[in-house]
């Protein structure tokens, strides 16, 4: 597999959406991580709009605050109240708490992995038991590395841009970044990687152009 790719063209490698499969297959499972900033959800986007059967992370993230009692309980019993509202946890006040204060962090993500991980699998294996199952499910996964993630997946999608870049479109103060593995290393251990500094009409194209290979 190609280890570095920067995708320049403004035009789709890939004409028409990825087809399905026509027969009963596994779908190939693919990660897309990289920093915070770079752009990782416009990629997920893109691999939407070219056929591929997709899912965020942080969105099952999101869906646990609001939904899962336990967690709720767990942030209740360890943050007090104050971070438990009307629509389930408060993930504003929760980030005040735990973005700038790594144990908290870490607990915070030792409670929510495994369920966002079980969650995860299970919508591949009900993809993968439809009755025409996708030829690929990409999945945006934040700390796929630094969790050892990556051993669940067939290839590795690093989306990577200048820290001027991020900065601007992240302009908040985040010490999480600390916390991951450096971007250069990810770039080293991705199957495929994109500096996002251009347009997303580049980056649908880099999209494109890694389907077509994983499909081919």
């Amino acid at each position: 597999m190609t280890k570095w790719i920067r995708s320049r063209s403004t035009k789709s490698l890939l004409s028409s959406p990825l087809p399905t499969s026509t027969k009963r297959e596994t779908p190939l499972a693919v990660a897309v991580t990289g920093g915070i900033g770079a752009g990782k959800s416009a990629a997920l986007e893109a691999f939407a709009r070219h056929g591929a059967a997709t899912k965020s992370s942080d969105e099952i993230v999101h869906r646990l605050l609001r939904e899962d009692p336990e967690v709720r309980r767990e942030l209740a019993e360890r943050f007090g109240t104050k971070v438990i509202g009307g629509g389930g946890a408060d993930r504003a006040a929760i980030a005040r708490v735990v973005f700038n204060d790594a144990a908290e962090l870490d607990w915070l993500e030792e409670l929510l992995h495994p369920k966002v991980v079980r969650e995860h699998m299970a919508w591949r294996e009900e993809l993968a038991r439809g009755p025409d199952p996708p030829r690929v499910t990409v999945t945006e996964v934040p700390l796929l590395y630094e969790t050892g993630g990556d051993k669940r997946f067939d290839a590795v999608v690093v989306i990577t841009a200048p820290p001027e870049v991020r900065a601007e479109r992240r302009p908040m103060p985040d010490t999480r970044e600390e916390r991951l593995l450096p971007e250069a290393e990810k770039v080293r251990l991705a199957d495929y990687a994109y500096v996002n500094d251009g347009t997303l009409e580049e980056l649908d194209a880099f999209v494109a152009d890694v389907l077509a290979q994983l499909t081919s």
